[in-house]
């Protein structure tokens, strides 16, 4: 594994502003289940894109050590492991991709993107109608999001992410949410600027329920790719990777390294985010590995969320 010293990073690409990302906090919440500090965040007079989910390994606060990683200009910016798709929002609002192919093998997530993209104010309208409630949350919960419509699904999406525990989206070996409720007192369920700001960014987006493998044939030189997989445990009890119900084991992680060494032979651009153990050190050998500190956003104990070794590799 070649290393790089964090203390050597690049030069920020000419386009890039830090002060235009929003302050890192603990998945990006308040007290309140809210998203942080963005509402601000407009350009004549209307909301810039920005995430409409909270993600447990949300990839906000490492924006400015993956941003200047990646090309200035773009064609088609691929991201086959979208969650709250922080890195391509912020991209969006740069205007640094031609097109952009959006893609995971959760259904029920893609699904909320494509209502978002083309029915968001049937969406805004349903949630508009929900009450905050624990017996509504598990009412909510416990109906399939296969039988509802897909306005019906993505609002049920947003509403239990933005009202379950930490804004985990975990499913059980049956495919079933079962995040148990968050004890927010006043959480934000509905923002309009924010998700009208998202169905315009998507509105010539490719969104995709698909393996990470069967989207990338498509990418070309010119192109890049940002792989955010679900991370190697940093101990056998420290796995959130639950987002869909066949997991991400370590064959997996393994196809992954092919997919970054095919895309390194063909000329594409790719950064790919992990943890730091040993496993990925073996994996990534060979291959440009800067280590970064995030802070870690889940754990029981209070003790063992400070910042934690990260690893961005590129090809």
């Amino acid at each position: 594994m070649t290393t790089v010293d964090h203390a050597n990073q690049p030069e920020l690409h000419p386009e890039f502003h830090p002060e235009h990302i929003l302050t890192p906090v603990l998945l990006g919440v308040d007290g309140q289940g809210s998203v942080q500090g963005v509402d601000q965040e407009t350009e004549g007079g209307r909301a810039l894109p920005r995430a409409f989910l909270k993600w447990a390994g949300g990839k906000s606060q490492l924006l400015p050590k993956i941003l200047p990683r990646l090309p200035k200009r773009i064609g088609t910016y691929f991201e086959p492991f979208v969650g709250s798709g922080a890195v391509f929002w912020a991209l969006a609002r740069e205007g640094r991709f031609d097109h952009a192919v959006l893609s995971d093998r959760n259904a029920e997530l893609i699904t909320s993107y494509r209502a978002i993209r083309d029915d968001v104010e049937d969406v805004i309208a349903l949630l508009a109608g929900w009450s905050h409630s624990e017996s509504f949350y598990y009412a909510l919960r416990a109906r399939d999001p296969e039988a509802m419509s897909p306005v019906e699904a993505a609002a049920r999406m947003i509403h239990l992410n933005h009202t379950g525990f930490n804004g985990l989206y975990r499913v059980n070996k049956s495919g079933l949410f079962n995040v148990p409720f968050g004890r927010y007192k006043r959480p934000r369920t509905l923002n309009k600027p924010v998700l009208r700001a998202a169905s315009r960014a998507l509105r010539t987006v490719d969104l995709l329920v698909a393996d990470f493998e069967d989207v990338l044939p498509a990418a070309r030189p010119g192109d890049a790719v940002y792989f955010d997989p679900p991370y190697v445990p940093m101990s056998g009890t420290a796995s959130f990777t639950a987002y869909e119900k066949s997991g991400f084991g370590e064959p997996a992680q393994r196809r992954l390294v092919l997919a970054l060494e095919d895309l390194q032979r063909r000329g594409v651009h790719a950064l790919l985010s992990n943890s730091d153990v040993p496993l990925t050190r073996e994996l990534y050998q060979g291959l440009r590995c800067e280590k970064v500190q995030a802070r870690r956003a889940i754990n029981s104990r209070a003790d063992k969320r400070g910042p934690v070794s990260e690893l961005l590799v590129s090809v």
